[in-house]
């Protein structure tokens, strides 16, 4: 599971009386205001929030863990949807300024020849995977509207169902688990989070740069890789 839901479980274990009582206010209908949000392009929810949500209730009140499924599959498909409208009516622009052209235009290619499954992989997987440009993508290439909803729909059935039973059969142990270890998690995530991004800094900043002065030193091709936070160079 990844890390930002299971440290998200941890944060809702660290005071549990006050986050049961929010939950329960929220329940299935703000499931549904959560998966509108989550894939809307006027919104913003914290990256694997709907995800947390989904486990812990179906955890906290095992019976009703379809029912919270579905109602959070319906608020996905139609935010969804309203992204792929959006999109269709002329977002060709905003999208190409969202992640650059080149990455853009390479979507488009992956769309030309595997549509259906780009779509329904990408709403299986969880955080951190960007979905939003997929559902952009789809819809400024006017992909057709019945494989686009059939394949939306069917990966976040199987995301969003198998996280429930997932929520349903061992969500109340993880949150146990969490709840008693929590500052050692939080530590650990913590410390990996800091080893990555130190990785990456040290890579991108310093190991890459040299690597691409010798290769054209040496008058080798010099393949360039996409640096986080800016545009990818095809």
């Amino acid at each position: 599971m990844p890390a930002r839901i299971v440290t998200g479980l941890a944060l809702f274990s660290a005071r549990s009386d006050v986050v049961w009582e929010w939950l329960h206010r929220l329940g299935a209908p703000g499931l549904l205001l959560l998966g509108i949000a989550d894939n809307a392009p006027f919104f913003s929810t914290p990256a694997g929030g709907v995800d947390v949500f989904v486990i812990a209730l179906a955890a906290h009140r095992p019976h009703w863990w379809a029912y919270y499924a579905l109602m959070v599959t319906v608020g996905e498909v139609i935010g969804g949807c309203i992204t792929y409208r959006i999109s269709e009516k002329g977002g060709q622009q905003t999208f190409e300024k969202k992640i650059g052209k080149t990455r853009a235009e390479k979507l488009y290619k992956i769309f030309e020849k595997h549509g259906f499954i780009t779509i329904f992989g990408g709403a299986i997987l969880p955080p951190p995977f960007p979905f939003t440009p997929v559902l952009m993508a789809a819809g400024v290439m006017q992909y057709p509207p019945t494989k686009f909803y059939s394949a939306l729909m069917g990966g976040r059935i199987v995301r969003f169902f198998g996280e429930a039973y997932f929520g349903r059969v061992y969500g109340q142990q993880m949150i146990d688990f969490c709840s008693r270890y929590y500052h050692p998690m939080m530590y650990l995530l913590i410390a990996l989070a800091v080893a990555a991004g130190s990785g990456a800094a040290i890579y991108f900043k310093w190991y890459r740069p040299k690597a691409q002065r010798e290769e054209r030193e040496r008058g080798e091709p010099v393949q360039e890789f996409p640096v986080p936070g800016r545009h990818w160079k095809g």
